[in-house]
């Protein structure tokens, strides 16, 4: 990204997002041995998710790489570059799925690109997280666009 901010530097970065199914918080290193399991028990699924059709990812990697994938949305975050959420569940608040927010390419500035998956055996949840995103992006957020692939 060039020399325009993702967001302005007076913006107060939601910490999170609760909801009555699921809540959101920064995704960091302390999450990597849940976020592993997640994803890695529902690589098809997630490729089947809209917005991961051809991606790179999700691939196959150690816990390692993947403690170094936390690590770096983590730097995003703080860097405000990108923000990643791990998504818990309200129940036991283990993870069940993810939410990136990242500057969408080849935008003008202002611009986000949105992505998100739910564990496979929590699919039901995908238009739920979906719409709470939606709404939380529109009321909470500054961007002018926002690309995030729609759910059925």
């Amino acid at each position: 990204m060039d020399d325009v901010a993702f967001v302005p530097g007076d913006f107060a970065v939601p910490e999170g997002l609760t909801a009555a199914r699921f809540r959101l918080e920064p995704l960091g290193p302390q999450h990597n041995a849940a976020d592993y399991a997640a994803w890695t028990s529902s690589m098809e699924h997630i490729r089947g998710t809209p917005g991961f059709a051809g991606s790179r990812w999700p691939r196959e990697m150690s816990a390692q790489e993947n403690l170094g994938d936390l690590e770096r949305h983590a730097r995003d975050f703080a860097a405000r570059r990108g923000f990643t959420y791990t998504v818990l569940s309200a129940d036991d608040g283990d993870v069940i799925g993810c939410v990136y927010i990242y500057p969408a390419a080849g935008e003008a500035a202002g611009g986000a690109l949105v992505e998100s998956w739910v564990r496979a055996d929590r699919a039901a949840l995908d238009p739920v997280l979906y719409r709470a995103v939606s709404d939380w992006l529109e009321r909470d957020w500054p961007f002018q666009s926002v690309e995030y692939a729609a759910r059925g």
